[in-house]
């Protein structure tokens, strides 16, 4: 069902391609979270997942990745800390500095989890071939960044 506004061309296709981008994300971020742990939340998987992948990381450096506030991040933060999972360690030349880092615990828990949220986008989006899902991710990107819309740019190719 797209919208019922009664607008321009541009708006009411604006507004049809939102709601089935928001549908089809929420879709999708529903059923990841069967997966997740009843005490973990995304958000907190989120901050588990870019410390597995990337290391050590500034308390804030998570926040614009994961679009949430500095406010926020350290919330999250807090609460994985309480529940052992990573650990702070303020910087003694800058004090201001706070280095989250996943524990023993932490790290034996998002190595196992995340294998298996990546197993369960990959059946999600198996309903695309290679190409629809290179386009589909160009296209959240564009969006995301704000990039104009010029007849010069078309889609890469998997290739570029």
């Amino acid at each position: 069902m797209g919208t019922h506004y009664q607008g321009s061309k541009a708006e009411i296709d604006a507004l049809n391609a939102y709601i089935k981008l928001m549908r089809a994300a929420e879709s999708v971020t529903t059923r990841a979270h069967t997966i997740l742990p009843k005490d973990i939340t995304l958000s907190q998987f989120s901050v588990l997942e870019a410390l597995l992948h990337r290391g050590p990381l500034c308390q804030n450096e998570p926040a614009g990745k994961l679009l949430r506030s500095a406010g926020n991040i350290t919330h999250i933060v807090d609460n994985l800390e309480k529940a052992g999972l990573v650990s702070r360690e303020r910087d003694q030349a800058d004090r201001r500095f706070i280095t989250v880092s996943l524990t023993a615990k932490g790290q034996a828990i998002i190595s196992e989890l995340f294998p298996k949220i990546a197993a369960s986008l990959a059946i999600e989006f198996s309903l695309l071939s290679s190409a629809e899902q290179f386009t589909l991710g160009w296209l959240c990107k564009k969006i995301g960044t704000g990039i104009p819309s010029s007849s010069s740019q078309s889609v890469p190719s998997l290739a570029d």
